[in-house]
């Protein structure tokens, strides 16, 4: 096996392994952006003031929390199986440099 061949085999699997860490950047993206929309329906009504109840700020906190914790429990299964994919990829990567010791090319 060529170098040259060695090294776009390597590119190829770093660019496998950018794929996957881009497919997870988008999860948190999108996790980010639902919870941004539902920040204004976390905000305290504002009845409870008037009647001389000021709002509890611990409260906000609470339901945000509660709230980041179940849209990241529907994609959970998800996250997971990307993670393991990118942690393999990762451990690919490393043994494949290793092996034929092949340093990503530079010029690319």
């Amino acid at each position: 096996m060529s170098i040259a061949h060695r090294r776009a085999q390597l590119s190829r699997m770093e660019e496998a392994r950018r794929l996957t860490q881009r497919q997870l950047d988008m999860i948190d993206r999108q996790i980010t952006r639902r919870m941004t929309a539902l920040i204004p329906q976390l905000q305290p009504r504002r009845t409870a003031y008037r009647c001389g109840k000021p709002p509890d700020p611990g409260a906000f906190l609470e339901r945000y929390r509660s709230n980041l914790a179940a849209i990241t429990t529907e994609r959970q299964a998800e996250i997971d199986a990307l993670s393991r994919k990118l942690a393999r990829q990762d451990r690919a990567i490393a043994e494949y440099r290793k092996r034929f010791d092949v340093q990503p090319d530079r010029a690319a």
